[in-house]
């Protein structure tokens, strides 16, 4: 790795450190599935979104609870302390596409058609209200 590379991941890494967030890596759920309820949540308190997310019908939703449980576990963790109600929510989340299987399903006079099995990358950011509060 150069020198220049070096310093920028230095810099990305330092500023991932005051940040909270979890990641969830090769789910296999298309992406448009997944930003469905991804789309439900963003910008919610967390507690809130909790109960939006356990009383959802959609499968990426059961994922999107734990990745949610882990991201305040890890904000309770670097802050040594609970999160209360009302102190948190969630200030970012995106999804990715990942590595797509193909397969091959047999079609009509010897032809095959190609079958994309999609997968994403889900990264949730938890952050608190107050900081965001002090700097609108």
């Amino acid at each position: 790795m150069g020198a220049r590379k070096k310093i920028s991941a230095d810099k990305r890494k330092e500023a991932l450190k005051t940040k909270y967030f979890a990641k969830l890596n090769n789910v296999p759920t298309s992406p448009r599935k997944m930003r469905l309820v991804a789309d439900m949540v963003r910008g919610m308190e967390v507690f809130k979104a909790l109960g939006v997310l356990k009383f959802s019908s959609k499968e990426a939703s059961a994922r999107l609870e734990k990745l949610l449980r882990s991201a305040i576990a890890n904000w309770e963790q670097k802050n040594e302390r609970k999160a209360e109600s009302g102190e948190l929510y969630i200030s970012e989340i995106y999804v990715d596409s990942a590595a797509m299987l193909k397969r091959l399903r047999p079609a009509p006079q010897g032809r095959g058609y190609r079958i994309r099995k999609r997968s994403n990358h889900v990264t949730l950011f938890v952050d608190t209200m107050s900081k965001n509060d002090n700097q609108i």
